[in-house]
């Protein structure tokens, strides 16, 4: 991953997040709920739940709020049944972005997405249309200061696949989905809290984006994330500062 603006992005995503910390959990509840259902309510047996309440307890999420939605989800208590769907498409230039929604309405989520594509110069794709440039992985990062050797070491040790040094002089690590959980809680055991611990869809080229192009880009990613169905938004474009 090149550096380009990361970590000041990284700063204005989590800033961000501060200012919309309803939605960020209305999000999170969704997730819990699908990731109960799917795979049941002990977080010890599966991982894509103990993901989802590791994410929680970083928003500071009431703790009743999470049991409630896993409840909901292994099926204990009623509640709606979401249904995931991912939406494919491109923005300024030909960027590729993925839309993973979350809905209990098919027809209303599919004409939200495709209206904020159309409204600011991009447009939706077909199932598999820039999926294939992407690739689901675990991603850490850590900050610039982290002591390379012994954050290279306790990441391999912890079963991680690579340990990439950026332009900036971070550091990103990067596992086996399946082996999210493992790695986190090898890599927190040795003295490393990463700046974001996720679950991704890693773009394998970036498409750099500056000035006017930027900002339009910038106004597609936003208008896409302000949908109430949408969980997360993975592209292969860069927005320089």
């Amino acid at each position: 991953m090149a550096g380009h603006s990361k970590w000041a992005n990284i700063k204005h995503k989590k800033a961000a997040t501060d200012a919309k910390r309803g939605k960020i959990w209305t999000r999170l509840i969704k997730e819990i709920t699908v990731a109960a259902r799917m795979g049941g309510g002990d977080i010890d047996a599966n991982p894509r739940l103990r993901l989802a309440v590791d994410k929680a307890a970083d928003a500071n999420m009431p703790k009743d709020n999470v049991t409630r939605a896993i409840q909901r989800g292994s099926g204990s208590l009623e509640g709606v049944d979401y249904e995931e769907i991912r939406y494919e498409g491109y923005g300024i230039g030909g960027a590729a972005i993925i839309v993973d929604c979350m809905t209990d309405n098919r027809v209303r989520t599919v004409a939200e997405v495709r209206h904020a594509f159309s409204k600011f110069g991009g447009n939706m794709g077909t199932e598999g249309s820039v999926a294939f440039m992407f690739k689901h992985t675990g991603q850490f990062l850590f900050a610039p200061g982290v002591d390379e050797d012994k954050l290279m070491e306790a990441a391999l040790e912890a079963g991680a696949d690579d340990v990439v040094q950026d332009e900036e002089g971070g550091f990103e690590v990067l596992c086996d989905p399946f082996a999210f959980s493992s790695v986190k809680d090898a890599l927190e055991k040795a003295g490393f809290k990463a700046e974001v611990a996720e679950v991704i869809m890693k773009p394998a080229t970036e498409t750099v984006f500056t000035g006017e192009d930027a900002i339009k880009m910038q106004k597609l990613l936003d208008a896409l994330e302000n949908l109430d169905d949408v969980q997360e938004i993975y592209t292969n474009a860069v927005i320089e500062e």
